[in-house]
C-alpha cells in the first residue's frame, strides 16, 4: 500500500473511532455547568437558577431520566426549561420522572418544535442550508406535557408574561413559543424594573427574539436548541447553529446588547443523529449574584 493509500486508511480509522465515541460515549456524557452571573442589587442573596433544555427523551432513557433527578440536589430556587423535551409519543411518563424531583419548586417553560412534533430523518448536511423547509413529524402529546407542568405549580411562557416567586423575590419573567418553526408571538411590554431579576425565555435563540427581550429591559436570556452545535471541531467550535446566532454563541454565557445569554448545549440529540462530539450533554446552574 502506497503513502497515500495509508493515510486514507488512517483517516477512516480515525473518524470511525471518532464516531464510535460520539455516539456510545460521549452523548451520555452528562455534566452540569456552573456559571456565576453579576445582575442583583447590591448585597442581595444569591439566587440559584437550574437551566434545563433539549432532553429529546425516549421511553427508554433512564439514565438520562437518573441523572436529571438528581439534580434537585442542587436545591435551586427557580428551574427554567427551555424546551424539546420529548422525541416519542410515548415519552411524557420518562420527562415526568426525571423532573419529578424538581417539579415541587418554582418553575416556568417554553416548547420547542420537538414538543409538538416527533424528529424525522434528515440529512444532517442539510443543516447547512439557512432556507431549508422544516419537516414535522408524528404528533407528540403536547397537551398532556403542558398539563402535568401546569398541574405542578410551573408557569408557562408561551407567548406570555408572569410573575413568580423565588428564593424569596419576585422574578419578572417573559417568553416565547418556539421561533423556529414561527410560533412566537411575544407580548412586548416593558420589565418590571422593581423586579429582583428580570428573565426572557425562547427556545431558539433567535436574533430578532433576543434584541426584543433587551428592548424590553430583560436581562437575562434562556435559550436551547443549538445543542451547542452538537459537533464540534476543537479550536473551531460550533459548526452550525441551526438559527439566526452566530457561531460562537452555540453554547454557555454570553453579553447581548446588555444583558446576559445563557445558551444551553442541552442534553439530548436528535434520535436520528445520536452523536455528540467535543460538546457533552449538559444542564446549568446559574448562581445570580450581586453586580
Amino acid at each position: 500500500m502506497g503513502p497515500l493509500g495509508k493515510i486514507a486508511v488512517g483517516a477512516v480509522v480515525v473518524g470511525a473511532g471518532a464516531l464510535a465515541y460520539g455516539t456510545l460515549i460521549e452523548r451520555n456524557m452528562f455534566t452540569l455547568r456552573r456559571y456565576d452571573v453579576p445582575l442583583l442589587a447590591p448585597e442581595a442573596e444569591p439566587l440559584r437558577v437550574l437551566h434545563l433544555s433539549d432532553l429529546h427523551l425516549t421511553p427508554g432513557q433512564k439514565r438520562k431520566q437518573r441523572w436529571v433527578s438528581e439534580l434537585a440536589g442542587l436545591d435551586p430556587d427557580l428551574v427554567v426549561v427551555t424546551g424539546d423535551n420529548m422525541a416519542h409519543p410515548d415519552a411524557v411518563p420518562g420527562v415526568l420522572a426525571a423532573y419529578e424531583p424538581l417539579l415541587s419548586l418554582p418553575g416556568a417553560f417554553v416548547f420547542g418544535s420537538n414538543d409538538y412534533t416527533g424528529p424525522v430523518w434528515k440529512n444532517p448536511f442539510t443543516y447547512f442550508q439557512e432556507d431549508r423547509e422544516y419537516r414535522h413529524g408524528v404528533e407528540l402529546p403536547t397537551a398532556e406535557l403542558r398539563a402535568a407542568f401546569l398541574a405542578a405549580g410551573w408557569t408557562d411562557l408561551n407567548n406570555a408574561r408572569a410573575t413568580v416567586k423565588a428564593g424569596g423575590r419576585m422574578i419578572d419573567l417573559a417568553g416565547v413559543d418556539d421561533p423556529h418553526i414561527g410560533l412566537d408571538a411575544y407580548p412586548a411590554g416593558p420589565a418590571d424594573p422593581a423586579a429582583a431579576v428580570r428573565i426572557a425565555l425562547s427556545h431558539a435563540p433567535e436574533p430578532r427574539v433576543l434584541d426584543a427581550f433587551t428592548a424590553d429591559g430583560f436581562d437575562l436570556l434562556l435559550s436551547g436548541h443549538t445543542h451547542g452545535g452538537q459537533v464540534r471541531v476543537p479550536g473551531f467550535g460550533a459548526l452550525v447553529t441551526n438559527c439566526g446566532l452566530e457561531r460562537s454563541l452555540a453554547r454557555g454565557l454570553h453579553r447581548w446588547d446588555g444583558a446576559w445569554l445563557h445558551v444551553s448545549a442541552g442534553l439530548g440529540t436528535h434520535p436520528t443523529a445520536p452523536v455528540r462530539f467535543a460538546c457533552r450533554p449538559e444542564a446549568t446552574l446559574l448562581t445570580l449574584i450581586p453586580r
